[in-house]
């Protein structure tokens, strides 16, 4: 086994609540386990299975990763653990713009300092959203959780860990299938694994800085992946805080809470409304599903 550590510091007014609420989704327990003070969650570390305990301490987030074999490289322990947190999102220069906007205002006040949570890989970013596709964040959690046990990469300490492309490609759609996925999301998350697995989709090299337009291009080119799915794994995968999740059902909900509408606004009049604060837009959906105090996705 192999034990690293690093130390983060972090801004004044940080949210880890938002942090724990993100990893605490699946009560079950079986690949993060969420307490008062940090989360520990399975990965795959340098394709070996690992756990990540994550603890809070007094302005800080201390890192140790145990990994089953192999080595451990500190510094890019603390780009994944910067990336988990958020601490890459500019959330001060949106705030400092928008805190007097007569709608945005109020639900800045209330939650100062949201960041949105990152997933430890672009990858599971990705399978998550393939998952979460048109159904409720409680049923894309079982059907989560039931892929989990079918791969079934287990650290050590028992914790599951999220598979990566390789172990999803070769699965078969009939497989998929018996954990709760549709036939069209079974192919969507084969063509995604098995091009990732291959190269022909970088995600963890798209890390380093390419263009958001790039990435987007290329995954909307993946048989069952449209805007809603690229936009929210820019989100939580790499950080991009523009994507436009007007599609989202909870994101109009919330919108209709504040723009104080009989019923949620439609598709495209949540468009035009997220337009206008482009290049904040998913920020400002990350507010609107912390509104209805249930994370989103």
């Amino acid at each position: 086994m192999s034990v690293i550590h690093c130390d983060i510091a972090l801004p004044a007014g940080f949210r880890p609540q938002d942090i724990l609420a993100f990893h605490r989704r699946d009560g079950e327990r079986l690949a993060e386990q969420v307490d008062d003070d940090g989360l520990k969650k399975g990965l795959l570390w340098q394709g070996l299975p690992a756990c990540l305990d994550l603890r809070f301490h007094s302005g800080r987030a201390v890192l140790k990763l145990d990994a089953d074999g192999g080595g451990g490289d500190i510094g890019e322990l603390e780009r994944m653990g910067r990336r988990m947190l958020g601490l890459n999102q500019p959330v001060e220069a949106f705030e400092r713009q928008y805190r007097g906007h007569p709608q945005l205002g109020g639900l800045i006040a209330a939650r100062a300092g949201l960041r949105v949570p990152q997933t430890a890989t672009p990858f599971e970013a990705l399978a998550w959203a393939i998952t979460g596709q048109q159904i409720s964040v409680a049923a894309a959690v079982t059907i989560r959780r039931r892929m989990l046990l079918l791969c079934d990469c287990r650290h050590s300490s028992g914790l599951l860990c999220h598979p990566d492309a390789e172990r999803l490609a070769a699965l078969t759609a009939d497989q998929l299938g018996e954990a709760g996925f549709s036939r069209a999301k079974s192919r969507a998350m084969l063509a995604l694994s098995q091009a990732a697995a291959n190269g022909e989709l970088p995600l963890d090299a798209w890390l380093d800085g390419a263009a958001a337009e790039e990435i987007s291009e290329r995954l909307l080119a993946v048989p069952g992946i449209g805007p809603w799915t690229v936009s929210y794994a820019l989100l939580r995968g790499y950080g991009w805080l523009d994507g436009s999740l007007h599609g989202d059902v909870a994101v109009r909900k919330a919108l209709g809470m504040v723009l104080g509408a009989a019923d949620k606004p439609d598709q495209r009049q949540t468009q035009a409304w997220l337009e206008a604060f482009s290049p904040w837009r998913a920020l400002v959906a990350a507010h609107l599903w912390a509104l209805l105090q249930a994370g989103g996705f």
